[in-house]
């Protein structure tokens, strides 16, 4: 019996889950941007899905009244990532640095962060979930790195200390 139940757990950490994966079709309803005028900021930015039908995350950065930061949030219902190690996106920036970020209850106001920099070509890139460092308000908290059972949100966030515009396209979102 032991066997079978490694054999069972062993398939499921092997068996991606998507999180989200964009076509024409996709209800993108569940996204939404959040920029710094929040807090008295003037970033702008906006989601939609293109004519291909990528989810296409594209604005305006101003470091205005203590501005300087966009982004653009999924909530979903929770994902049990016991199994997984790694979030897979596939994304085409514009050279620009951005974050991607998890909570693992929409309710935190910490998220799990981690860099990463686009070229300006198609990228597929790997997120070790353990990689992940909590993050509130642009500063590193002194808590362990991620290692929750759940994800609820995920999050794409532009803030490089600079204006610029920026362009993010996205295909995929998948647990591995």
């Amino acid at each position: 019996m032991k066997y079978s139940i490694s054999m069972i757990v062993l398939f499921a950490s092997l068996t991606p889950k998507v999180i989200f994966d964009f076509d024409k079709t996709a209800n993108i309803e569940n996204w939404r941007t959040v920029d710094d005028v929040v807090m008295g900021g003037e970033s702008s930015s906006t989601f939609r899905l293109d004519a291909t039908g990528l989810g296409v995350f594209e604005g305006s950065i101003s470091l205005e009244n203590n501005g300087g930061f966009s982004s653009l949030r999924y909530d979903f219902q929770k994902i049990n990532v016991n199994h997984y190690t790694k979030i897979h996106i596939k994304i085409k920036g514009d050279g620009k640095d951005f974050q991607f970020r998890i909570k693992d209850n929409t309710e935190t106001s910490h998220s799990y962060i981690k860099p990463f920099s686009t070229t300006g070509d198609w990228q597929e890139i790997e997120i070790f979930l353990a990689d992940m460092y909590p993050q509130y308000r642009g500063r590193r908290l002194d808590m362990p790195n991620f290692s929750e059972d759940y994800i609820e949100e995920i999050t794409f966030l532009i803030g490089n200390k600079k204006e610029e515009n920026f362009k993010l396209l996205i295909d995929s979102i998948v647990l591995k």
